[in-house]
C-alpha cells in the first residue's frame, strides 16, 4: 500500500509542477494584456515610465527556476520595448562597495537610493532609468511592482493571475467599502429602471428613483409609461427585501397624458385609451448580481404580465 501510496505520489508531481508553470505563463499573458491596454487608453505614458532598470524576476518554484526569468524579460520587452530596459544583474545578489577608507557589504533588499547608484555604475552615457520594476513569480501568479526612482513614489502595484480574480476581488471589495460608507452617511442613491412586460399582459416603463432610509430599503421617484397607460406620467414607491433575494415590492401611480388633454379641452370627464388615472402594483427580482431582473406586473386596468428589467444599465448617456 506505501508502495502503491509513493507511486502515485511520483506520478502526480510532474502534473503538479506543469500546472504552476502553466499557471504563471496565463498570469504573464495577463500582465501583457493588461499593461498594453493601459498604455494604449492612456493610464500610462511610456515615456514616463522608460528606461526602466528591471531589478527582479525571482521565480517562486523550484520547477520554474530554469524559464521563469527569461519568460517574464521576455514579457516585459513585448510590452515596453528592449531598447526601454536594462536588466540588474547585481541587484539581487551580495553587493560590495570599496571606497577610500570605507568598505561596505549589502546582502537586503535595494532601496530606491542603491538601485539608482547600480544604474549610474552600468549604464554609460545613457539616460538614467526613470523606473524600477520587479515582476516575480507568487502562488497564484504574478507580482508586478513599478517604482518611480526620482522620488520613490509607486506608480503600480498590482498581482495578475489567470483569471483576474484578485484585482476583480479588489474592485468588489472598494464597491463594498463605498457602498457602506455612504450608507453610514445616509446619502440617497439614483437608480434607473426599465420595465417591460410582454405576456399575457403589457406594460412598458421607465423609472427614476431614489434610494434612501436607515437601511437603503426605500425606493422612490417618478415614473413614465409608454403601454399601460399609453403615455403616463407618475410617482412611484418600492421597498427592498433583501432577506429574500433583495426583491422589490412595490407600485407606481399614472396619469395618462391623452385622457388628461382631452379632459381638460372638454372640460367633462372623458377616456380617451386609458382612464386618467391607473396604479400598476410591481414586483422586481434581481438576477444575482447582474443588472437585470424578472419582473410582475398588475394594472387596475385589468393586465397582468410577466416580463424583465433593465436596471442601471449606462446605454443611455442622458439617464442617471
Amino acid at each position: 500500500m506505501l508502495l502503491a501510496r509513493l507511486v502515485l505520489l511520483a506520478a502526480l508531481l510532474p502534473m503538479t509542477a506543469l500546472a504552476q508553470r502553466e499557471t504563471t505563463r496565463e498570469a504573464l499573458s495577463r500582465f501583457e494584456e493588461t499593461l498594453a491596454m493601459r498604455l494604449e487608453d492612456g493610464a500610462f505614458v511610456a515615456k514616463d515610465l522608460t528606461p526602466a532598470i528591471v531589478v527582479s524576476v525571482t521565480p517562486t518554484f523550484e520547477e520554474s527556476r530554469a524559464w521563469y526569468p527569461t519568460e517574464a524579460l521576455a514579457t516585459l520587452v513585448r510590452v515596453f520595448g528592449a531598447a526601454s530596459l536594462r536588466s540588474c544583474e547585481a541587484c539581487m545578489a551580495p553587493r560590495l562597495y570599496v571606497e577610500e577608507g570605507k568598505l561596505e557589504q549589502f546582502t537586503t533588499s535595494l532601496g530606491t537610493a542603491e538601485i539608482t547608484r547600480l544604474d549610474e555604475m552600468s549604464r554609460g552615457s545613457a539616460s538614467p532609468a526613470r523606473t524600477a520594476i520587479w515582476l516575480d513569480e507568487t502562488a497564484e501568479g504574478v507580482s508586478l511592482r513599478i517604482i518611480d526612482l526620482k522620488n520613490s513614489r509607486i506608480v503600480l502595484a498590482e498581482n495578475f493571475d489567470p483569471r483576474l480574480t484578485e484585482p476583480a476581488r479588489t474592485r468588489r471589495n472598494f464597491s463594498l467599502a463605498r457602498e457602506l460608507d455612504r450608507r453610514a452617511r445616509a446619502d440617497s442613491l439614483t437608480h434607473t429602471f426599465i420595465d417591460v412586460t410582454m405576456y399575457p399582459g403589457q406594460h412598458v416603463s421607465l423609472d427614476w428613483a431614489e434610494q434612501w432610509g436607515d437601511t437603503n430599503a426605500n425606493l422612490s421617484g417618478v415614473s413614465v409609461s409608454l403601454f399601460d397607460p399609453v403615455l403616463g406620467v407618475g410617482a412611484s414607491y418600492y421597498r427592498v427585501v433583501p432577506r429574500a433575494l433583495n426583491i422589490m415590492v412595490g407600485a407606481k401611480v399614472l396619469l395618462s397624458v391623452p385622457t388628461a388633454v382631452v379632459t381638460g379641452i372638454s372640460g367633462q370627464p372623458q377616456q380617451l385609451i386609458d382612464p386618467l388615472l391607473t396604479a400598476v402594483f410591481m414586483v422586481r427580482v434581481p438576477i444575482g448580481t447582474s443588472n437585470y431582473g424578472v419582473t410582475l406586473s398588475a394594472s387596475t386596468n385589468g393586465r397582468i404580465g410577466v416580463g424583465f428589467s433593465l436596471m442601471n444599465l449606462s446605454w443611455m448617456p442622458f439617464l442617471p
